[in-house]
């Protein structure tokens, strides 16, 4: 039954964020408000609200290695495996200079991660590693991250003319209910499924960690997933690399500071490691992407199978 309980959970996940990020969408439309900071923050902040609600959830419920576990498992799972088959599919030509300054974004959050967690681990603390405080400071990071996006958007901004949009209180009301039956979904489902994958993970031995680097991480990494190849199929690589991208700053950020800020987060000290590794990735993943401006299929192939090495890796470390 726990199994079901967690496919059910998973379902509603990934079901809650396409109507949440379609209804968003839709009603930014009817705002007017500009395609670019639709495509930057309501798709990959869309797609990463399964994280953010198993993490915020598990945290509350005292689960912090699942909650930590799951935003370094989904960051990993993006860059490598998301990246990996979407450049496999149609190689991800990285022209925009958004992209190219989101990535170096992104080994900011994780080096101050990195740092946050390395200074308790080297004081011995066996509590309160990421605290109230460092949730605070990730938070603040995210407010500048979301200042820059809005400066994007406000300069990239094209002159394109107005279109007529019928926006009729009964089209409100249809976007409104869609959207907020997909954060409905998102939430209940991300609670079935840290109460499930807790369970799981008691019953077969595995530790809090290594289940929300896996099952959790790539459950709430499915939406990612099928939003970045739908987009490499429609050929708007923009769109796959900036949803990922974006998602791996939102997860840590805003993710990972709302959960620490609402109760300190205590966890297991290897996670140091799972952090290291997912910083070297997004320096491959930058190297990749300003080398020849583009990931290629063979580029793809090598992070697709760095995600399987990884998976053998923390199973064994388990």
């Amino acid at each position: 039954m726990t199994y079901i309980l967690l496919i059910i959970g998973f379902a509603l996940l990934i079901a809650g964020a396409n109507f949440f990020v379609e209804g968003a969408s839709k009603i930014a439309g009817f705002l007017k408000i500009s395609p670019l900071l639709i495509g930057l923050t309501i798709v990959a902040f869309g797609t990463s609200s399964p994280e953010a609600t198993v993490s915020i959830l598990a945290a509350l419920n005292g689960n912090a290695d699942v909650a930590l576990g799951n935003v370094i498992g989904s960051n990993i799972f993006n860059i490598t495996l998301v990246v990996g088959i979407t450049a496999i599919i149609n190689p991800l030509q990285v022209e925009s200079e958004t992209i190219r300054k989101e990535i170096p974004f992104t080994l900011l959050a994780s080096t101050a991660l990195m740092i946050f967690i390395s200074d308790r681990v080297l004081e011995d603390v066996s509590k309160d590693i990421v605290t109230r405080g460092d949730g605070l400071i990730l938070l603040l990071i995210f407010t500048v991250f979301m200042y820059y996006l809005f400066e994007v958007a406000r300069k990239s901004r094209t002159n394109t003319p107005d279109e007529e949009v019928k926006t009729s209180g009964s089209i409100w009301t249809k976007q409104i209910l869609i959207t907020l039956a997909g954060l409905a979904a998102i939430i209940f489902g991300g609670d079935l499924v840290v109460r499930s994958s807790t369970e799981i993970a008691v019953s077969l031995g595995m530790s809090e960690t290594l289940v929300g680097l896996t099952i959790v991480a790539v459950g709430t990494s499915l939406p990612e997933l099928v939003t970045s190849i739908t987009a490499a199929i429609k050929k708007q690589s923009e769109i796959a690399l900036g949803n990922i991208v974006g998602s791996n700053i939102f997860n840590i950020l805003f993710v990972l500071g709302a959960a620490a800020t609402i109760t300190p987060l205590g966890v297991d000290p290897k996670i140091v490691v799972d952090i290291t590794i997912m910083i070297l990735l997004t320096i491959v993943l930058l190297a990749f992407s300003r080398t020849h401006y583009a990931v290629g299929k063979y580029e793809g192939s090598f992070l697709a199978a760095a995600y399987i090495i990884y998976l053998i890796y923390i199973i064994m470390r388990n």
